[in-house]
């Protein structure tokens, strides 16, 4: 259903509503860049060529982890207008004790303070889309992600390893790929 806020027409959230995204669990994101531009880099003999916007992609999802002791990363990829991965929450391990102290010690303070929850995946999505456009936007001014991210709660070990595998061979589909285009995502 469409609402309108401050008179413009807003998309409801396609989020399950019944789901905490701070619950230790598996997700799979995939994110987009803003009409579908390519700014990442292009698909050569089925493989990714990576940018140096794609790289900054790239560091920025490894930070994700670095900085968030409850959250590890499984397989992701990076095409040239979106980006798939894989997010892990585990609240039972906290790696803080290996990390260097100096990672956490006012990190995004004022992010953290107003966020909703400072352990969701919306959180460490919102932190690595605004890291990758600081960076991105000094080479390509242009740059920026489209407003939402797409995401599915992984259910199941079968699922889970069908959604790794699918994000192994995107490259591959690149050229039957429905995202290749400009135009709306999902």
């Amino acid at each position: 259903m469409t609402r309108k806020f401050k008179n413009k027409y807003r998309v409801d959230t396609v989020r399950a509503k019944w789901w905490n995204y701070s619950n230790n669990g598996s997700y799979f994101v995939t994110i987009c860049a803003k009409d579908r531009q390519h700014f990442f880099g292009e698909i050569s003999d089925a493989k990714m060529e990576l940018n140096e916007i794609g790289q900054i992609v790239v560091r920025e999802w490894k930070r994700i982890a670095e900085i968030r002791p409850h959250i590890f990363l499984d397989e992701f990829v990076v095409m040239p207008n979106h980006f798939h991965g894989i997010l892990i929450v585990d609240h039972g391990i906290d790696r803080r004790d290996v990390l260097p102290k100096r990672i956490y010690n006012g990190v995004h303070k004022k992010m953290s303070e107003i966020s909703p929850n400072k352990n969701s995946i919306s959180t460490a999505i919102r932190f690595f889309k605004r890291q990758t456009t600081i960076h991105a936007r000094k080479i390509n001014p242009q740059f920026a992600w489209q407003p939402r991210f797409y995401d599915v709660i992984i259910k199941n070990e079968k699922s889970f390893h069908n959604i790794r595998r699918y994000i192994k061979m995107n490259p591959a589909k690149w050229q039957r790929d429905r995202n290749k285009q400009k135009g709306l995502f999902f």
